[in-house]
């Protein structure tokens, strides 16, 4: 878990009441190194507590609205769940490995995305920027 985030206090900035469920959820999206798909959030939930699935993916949806948490290709048509950016948790990009389908975290500020001549010509609001780097894992070129 991470030792600087408070998801009970996360859960109520966002309007949320702490329930023993969104708890579980959060802390267990929270205290892995890479984001995780609702099988996986839903199998290391039912290692300690049950909790059904459809409840996992309401929980979801709704941590998703709240801006708690970001959902994210996880390559193919997968999605994946990880900690919206906070005050502990700045916003990075991601890697995702063509060989074995992982998608690990990078450093914050190792890629710099700048928006400004996107803002200029685009008349919409951008409400959020998803960056995914495509490639082959350090472990894939291993066994290859």
């Amino acid at each position: 878990m991470c030792g600087q985030c408070n998801y009970r206090s996360l859960l109520q900035a966002g309007g949320l009441e702490p329930t023993l469920n969104r708890l579980r959820v959060l802390e267990v999206i929270g205290s892995n190194s890479s984001p995780l798909s609702a099988h996986d959030i839903l199998a290391t939930v039912n290692r300690t507590a049950g909790i059904n699935r459809v409840t996992v993916y309401r929980i979801l949806g709704l941590l998703v609205s709240k801006g708690l948490v970001e959902r994210l290709s996880g390559g193919g048509r997968s999605l994946v769940y990880g900690l919206a950016p906070n005050e502990h948790h700045p916003a990075h990009p991601h890697f995702h490995c063509r060989s074995c389908g992982a998608l690990q975290c990078l450093q914050p500020g190792s890629l710099k995305v700048d928006l400004r001549g996107i803002e200029r010509s685009f008349a919409g609001e951008i409400q959020g920027v998803e960056v995914r780097v495509d490639g082959i894992c350090r472990n894939c070129l291993k066994r290859a």
